[in-house]
């Protein structure tokens, strides 16, 4: 059996409780992903998969339905330590090729620029693997031009979840995912 998703869709959560476990669970919830058996899975965005909005993809997901995933999650318990977790694509424009997914978790670091880092690794990742030339110790905004004139990368684009840690010390769980869908 030759499992190739054709639908992906983005979705992102974030929870508290004062066990971690209930947390992560308090935060998929908020993705609209708790009800599933999620299986990740490493970064590859299938050939001719379509991107669909979070709330058609979630209105599919049956209670108990194994789906698989690329997901980051990170946690805290420390009061106001800043957390995130990102997803980010690099879409080849040629459909019949496939593209990346990436997933990066960091502490202390803003949305927008985990997120900005996130899409750098997908679309470092695609450049490579499409041949495209460039420095990679230019800046990503510099690379992100290259990619873009090449012809090769259609776009790129994130999800992230960011958040405080708890004031009162409880578990804080944030999640980024790609939901694959046959």
């Amino acid at each position: 059996m030759i499992l190739i998703p054709s639908r992906v869709f983005f979705t992102k959560g974030c929870g508290y409780h004062r066990e971690k476990l209930q947390s992560f669970e308090h935060a998929l919830r908020k993705a609209g992903i708790a009800k599933s058996n999620l299986v990740r899975v490493s970064s590859i965005f299938p050939p001719h998969c379509r991107i669909i909005p979070a709330h058609k993809g979630v209105e599919e997901l049956e209670a108990g339905q194994i789906v698989y995933v690329v997901m980051s999650q990170n946690e805290t318990n420390e009061s106001n330590r800043l957390i995130t977790a990102s997803v980010a694509l690099a879409a080849p424009a040629d459909r019949s090729r496939y593209g990346y997914l990436s997933e990066h978790h960091s502490f202390g670091e803003t949305a927008r620029k985990a997120s900005d880092y996130c899409e750098d690794l997908a679309a470092t990742m695609l450049a490579t693997t499409l041949g495209i030339d460039f420095d990679p110790d230019k800046a990503y905004d510099e690379r992100k031009e290259i990619y873009r004139m090449s012809g090769q990368i259609v776009h790129t684009r994130g999800i992230t979840q960011s958040a405080k840690g708890d004031k009162h010390g409880r578990w804080t769980t944030v999640v980024a995912a790609a939901v694959f869908l046959p």
